[in-house]
């Protein structure tokens, strides 16, 4: 049964950022002088996605490109779904925000001129990705980041607890969150306004490059506490995890691809080309469906990358080369063996403008959230930028507001879903709720999770995949990362927002 724990007294925390990854940090250094705190599961920087970021930020920074045709991309890559104004308003605000991070200490690669050195990935008309030492942006945008938060007297850090739940007062206005500790232990934290960036959902899938703790918490916590939430169904699966068996599994950048790299199948059969006319660089949809379709046939997918990169391998990529040589493959003589993956939810908690879900006292930024910037199919390197971006509107709208104490608070926190029965429900929504889904295959998943919340209780992991399954299940055609096999055809586009019945306590069109 859930535990019901109610917290009373003076509120501890002005603004209260839950997660420390991108979104979090980058929010907590713009937020100066106004005091915050920061609740980390680990120590600041080891338990991030952000830090596993491979390709880099992308931004309209060459002088021939722009903000304007940045957008355009965007709501191209979104198969019908993208905000325009959202995706305006982001790459508007990007090249500040890169400006902002090399101010930091950020370091980006440059050419020999001294101009930032940029990138060119899938679906871009133009090289905009400014990346560090080939695949390094997210360890070194988050090193400096970390360096800066620890450097900063308005920022208190809490480490080693992860919320479990949302405290809400009589009016339902957000209070502040539970938290466990590593020994299992509960607390309460109360605050003005409590910040959600705590990342995406990747590890409900047993193929995934999101560290194993990504599993779509927040969106379960927002959802029960009756906040908006939207196009649950697009999970992004990246089509170049690299496939040797490790948990989760180590990625093979995007970036390779714009660097020439190429698909091949194992007897050496270039196949890209036969699936989309852009090849290696179409979307990423295509791209894993077409490595999806290649391995079930039992011909085997491959990154090819001994033309395109060859010798420089360890010093233009040096993470997927250590990843490579860790399992025996010389990426300079060797084709690499790849595996969609989940990667990016497009889904999840409805922010404004600036970053305010539909409850007071809660606002979101980052992976858990659905801004409508991706919508079907997220844009390489978006994601970034995307974290940045909402975090300085979220500052913004914060660092000068007047907020008020909140009431007495309570809060429920489910059980955690023990290890054997989280890993059967990975392995059935990677295999019936992936790449290529269809009715019946998601009706068994569904049922699965029904039995699985019988059992152990209404845990976070069962919420949020109940929600992703649900959401797919009512989305009866295929758009970008949704794809069905039962219903191959694209129809009207709409984007699905999802509340929860107070009566019944079931998912419900809103």
């Amino acid at each position: 049964m859930p535990q019901t724990l109610t917290a009373r007294g003076p509120v501890q925390d002005d603004v209260l950022i839950v997660g420390a990854g991108l979104a979090g940090l980058f929010l907590a250094l713009q937020l100066a002088p106004r005091p915050c705190t920061v609740i980390s599961p680990a120590p600041l920087g080891q338990a991030a996605s952000s830090a596993w970021a491979q390709g880099g930020l992308a931004a309209a920074l060459h002088p021939k490109d722009s903000p304007a045709q940045h957008a355009a991309d965007t709501v191209a890559a979104g198969a019908g779904l993208v905000d325009p104004i959202i995706a305006r308003l982001i790459a508007e605000e990007g090249p500040a925000r890169v400006r902002d991070l090399i101010a930091l200490g950020v370091p980006f690669d440059r050419t020999p001129d001294g101009a930032l050195a940029l990138s060119l990935e899938a679906a871009h008309s133009h090289p905009r990705v400014a990346r560090v030492a080939g695949d390094l942006a997210g360890k070194a945008i988050m090193d400096a980041l970390v360096a800066a938060v620890h450097a900063a007297p308005h920022i208190q850090i809490i480490e080693g607890v992860r919320a479990t739940g949302l405290l809400q007062d009589e009016t339902r206005r957000v209070a502040g969150v539970i938290l466990r500790d590593h020994d299992g232990t509960l607390s309460t934290r109360t605050a003005r306004e409590t910040v959600l960036c705590t990342g995406g959902s990747g590890g409900l899938f047993q193929v995934t490059t999101n560290p194993p703790e990504a599993r779509g918490d927040a969106v379960a916590m927002a959802w029960e506490a009756g906040a908006l939430i939207a196009d649950l169904e697009f999970v992004q699966f990246h089509p170049t995890a690299i496939d040797i068996g490790r948990d989760p599994a180590p990625l093979a950048t995007e970036a390779l691809r714009g660097e020439g790299a190429t698909l091949h199948n194992r007897d050496g059969t270039a196949f890209m080309a036969s699936y989309h006319e852009l090849a290696e660089l179409a979307p990423r949809d295509e791209v894993a469906r077409a490595v999806h379709t290649e391995r079930m046939s039992g011909r085997g997918a491959f990154l090819d990358c001994r033309k395109a990169v060859g010798a420089h391998f360890p010093e233009h990529f040096p993470t997927v080369f250590a990843a490579c040589k860790s399992a025996g493959i010389d990426p300079r003589t060797d084709m690499i063996p790849i595996a969609p993956a989940a990667h990016y939810h497009m889904g999840g908690i409805v922010p404004d403008f600036w970053g305010l879900s539909t409850l007071d006292g809660l606002s979101v930024c980052g992976e858990c959230t659905s801004t409508g910037v991706h919508g079907a199919n997220r844009l390489a390197s978006n994601s970034l930028l995307e974290a940045v971006v909402f975090s300085h509107r979220i500052a913004e709208r914060l660092r000068d507001a007047k907020l008020s104490d909140p009431g007495s608070a309570e809060g429920h926190v489910p059980a955690a879903l023990p290890h054997a029965a989280l890993q059967t429900l990975r392995k059935a929504m990677s295999e019936k709720c992936g790449v290529v889904r269809n009715e019946a295959g998601m009706t068994e998943v569904l049922n699965l999770i029904l039995e699985l919340r019988d059992q152990y209780g209404p845990a976070r992991a069962i919420t949020t995949s109940r929600l992703i399954v649900t959401s797919a299940l009512n989305r009866k055609e295929s758009r970008g990362g949704h794809y069905r096999s039962d219903y191959p055809d694209t129809g009207e586009p709409h984007r699905q927002f999802i509340l929860k019945d107070t009566h019944t306590e079931e998912p419900i069109p809103a």
